[in-house]
């Protein structure tokens, strides 16, 4: 069974930097990447699959449907970028590993994609943030689903700063 994601191309184009003729199939894997791995941490999982079932079903409605558009997709979209960018000028084919070149264009240097992986990270950061300040005020009301993790479950991380690694 396929795992619905919680947001579309249209919204990805629409509400970042990628272009519109990118294919689908570069950064599809990163937005379920990110749904995985970001996502779900700060939504915990008895709310992430409260919502994949509703996408699922087509019926998202009310209070959850507001939380998807209002402050999952915005995190999302961030996030997914988080994880697409290092890859973006990559692909992996049967002859190899191959890097993207244009006749009209430069490639950029690695600090110059360090910097934009980094810039969508305090993005994605600030729409994690708010979605935390939200759910500490709306969660016990309108998402039960928010407490009620258990055993090997994750449950909802509150903290959305990202320092880096210390060694």
């Amino acid at each position: 069974m396929a795992d619905a994601l919680f947001i579309t191309r249209k919204d990805l184009v629409k509400f970042s930097s990628v272009n519109g003729n990118v294919d689908t199939d570069k950064y599809l894997q990163y937005i379920k990447i990110a749904q995985d791995i970001h996502i779900q941490n700060y939504l915990g999982t008895d709310l992430y699959n409260k919502i994949q079932a509703d996408i699922e079903a087509s019926s998202l409605a009310g209070d959850y449907l507001n939380l998807v558009n209002d402050y999952i997709k915005p995190m999302l979209i961030h996030w997914a970028l988080v994880e697409y960018l290092p890859f973006a000028a990559y692909t992996i084919a049967n002859k190899g590993v191959f890097k993207h070149s244009s006749e009209n264009a430069a490639n950029v240097e690695k600090n110059e994609v360090d910097f934009l992986i980094q810039k969508e990270r305090n993005i994605a950061q600030y729409y994690t943030d708010r979605f935390i300040n939200y759910m500490s005020f709306e969660a016990s009301s309108k998402f039960p689903e928010y407490y009620t993790n258990s055993n090997d479950d994750v449950y909802p991380d509150k903290n959305a700063n990202f320092s880096g690694w210390v060694l």
